[in-house]
């Protein structure tokens, strides 16, 4: 029994000598995007609160204005005790998916644990053999892993290689019944955005169906906070949009825009709804309660976008290549050794931010990620850009 337990460690130590160990970080949030780590306060560029919404306490006295009203009791819950196919489908449940159906004008919208569980859950659902998945080859591992979990042949085209998923779909297509084009709209790891009308063109010319995923742009992009296929103005012609409440809600949970049928199909196939505890109704409130309140933040959003564009062009300024157009702006440094060394280095300046190294980014590309949020000021962006480029020059990367 033993040499199970050395297979295991054995296996840390590879970790390690690779510069790929990973540890969990005890931290607490103090608002205004810093974070306490170590007894030291940090600026926060590892957050996905992109809206600083987490940080907001009107926000959340507002929301919990009602707490006492006991009619509304049931809202605030912390547990559902069921799955949404027994007990745990409260009413709640409905008004946020039909205020969700009613946001993308769709005719329905189906709500989940998690963006991980969407992915995992509805490309297995609702594909099988005789059917493709091709997929933008640096897609988020939670697609990655419901492709795996799905009967369909699966192929991957180059990064945004519009030409080369058209070539595959030239070769490939008559081979299959149905097929499914599946992107992100804003990449997590690049932070580059998906040119959602020639993805459109191409389902459309091959017949196939198009899901993207905008974990990463609910919220931050759009006019009314709708992701990239409100900004590009193609909502209508998407068949599977995904969205995170975990992200720019600063919640949990995840949805689906689709039509009825597929919606209807997913509630009777999708392992990943049917097999899980449903959220809690707190959460699920809470989500409702931003949902309506989407179109005004457009002040983060600007806030965002603009801090954004100024990290980007000073890094361009100094000779750093940028392919990022949104709030994640990686430097890629190469090496896991360096990135670790550069990420260490970080923290000294009281930056809380770490190296991503593979396999969350392909070999070679280690990198630092840095998530911007609307809560970050505007000179603290300049000074990350000037602290970042001097710690490249130093190590001569």
């Amino acid at each position: 029994m033993n040499n199970y337990y050395d297979y295991y460690k054995s296996e840390i130590e590879s970790i390690k000598s690779k510069n790929l160990y990973r540890t969990l970080r005890n931290i607490s949030s103090v608002g205004n995007a810093e974070i306490i780590f170590n007894k030291k306060k940090y600026l926060n560029l590892s957050s996905n609160d992109y809206l600083g919404i987490a940080d907001n306490t009107e926000l959340l006295n507002e929301f919990y204005l009602e707490i006492n009203d006991e009619s509304k009791s049931n809202d605030f819950r912390l547990g559902s005790g069921s799955s949404r196919l027994l007990s745990g489908n409260y009413n709640l449940y409905e008004k946020l998916e039909t205020e969700l159906a009613k946001a993308y004008e769709s005719e329905s919208a189906l709500v989940f644990n998690s963006g991980y569980h969407a992915n995992i859950g509805i490309l297995p659902a609702l594909t099988g053999k005789g059917d493709l998945i091709i997929s933008d080859k640096l897609n988020h591992a939670s697609i990655i892993d419901g492709i795996r979990l799905s009967n369909a042949d699966y192929l991957r085209y180059k990064h945004l290689d519009y030409k080369h998923l058209e070539k595959l779909l030239a070769a490939k297509r008559n081979n299959y019944n149905k097929v499914i084009i599946i992107s992100e709209s804003i990449f997590s790891m690049d932070g580059d955005v998906v040119d959602l009308q020639k993805l459109v063109d191409i389902k459309n010319k091959y017949n196939t169906m198009l899901y993207i995923d905008e974990a990463h742009a609910f919220a931050t992009r759009g006019k009314s906070g709708l992701g990239i296929a409100e900004e590009q103005n193609l909502i209508s012609k998407i068949d599977f949009i995904v969205g995170t409440f975990g992200k720019a809600f600063a919640s949990q949970g995840a949805f689906v825009v689709c039509k009825s049928v597929i919606r209807e199909f997913l509630i009777n196939k999708m392992r990943s709804l049917i097999f899980t505890t449903s959220l809690p109704p707190v959460v699920v409130n809470w989500n409702l309660f931003l949902l309506k309140k989407i179109k005004s933040f457009s002040v983060e959003r600007k806030k965002l976008n603009l801090i954004s564009d100024i990290l980007i062009e000073e890094f361009q300024k100094n000779g750093l290549s940028i392919t990022s157009s949104s709030n994640i702006v990686p430097v890629i440094l190469g090496k896991n050794s360096v990135a670790e060394e550069v990420a260490t280095e970080m923290q000294k300046h009281l930056y809380y931010i770490f190296a991503v190294r593979p396999p969350t980014v392909p070999e070679g590309t280690a990198r630092l990620r840095i998530s911007l949020t609307a809560n970050i000021p505007e000179n603290k962006v300049l000074e990350i850009a000037r602290v970042i480029t001097k710690l490249i020059t130093k190590h001569a990367i």
